[in-house]
């Protein structure tokens, strides 16, 4: 994970489906909404880990955006926030 003007993370991701076929995702995340939405209780890295596992959960890997910034899932997914603070809290 690296950090660009203090503001902005960014990751690559490679998701697999356990046939040996592989995506790679450009993701970015705000330093702002990682802290509102994860409170501190994860890491950067484990919280876009946990917002590929709820991503994976609705879409096959080849459907998920190649490059996007972790917010906008909830553009897609209303439930996410909510999900994924759940999904933290019981980390």
């Amino acid at each position: 994970m690296a950090t660009i003007d203090g503001h902005i993370m960014y990751l690559d991701v490679t998701e697999s489906d356990g046939s040996g076929s592989e995506t790679r995702h450009k993701v970015t995340m705000n330093k702002e909404y990682y802290e509102k939405i994860s409170t501190g209780i994860i890491g950067p890295e484990d919280f876009v880990k946990k917002s590929f596992e709820f991503l994976s959960k609705r879409e096959d890997k080849d459907y998920i955006l190649k490059e996007f910034n972790i917010k906008q899932i909830r553009e897609y997914f209303p439930e996410y926030e909510t999900e994924i603070k759940k999904t933290i809290r019981e980390a």
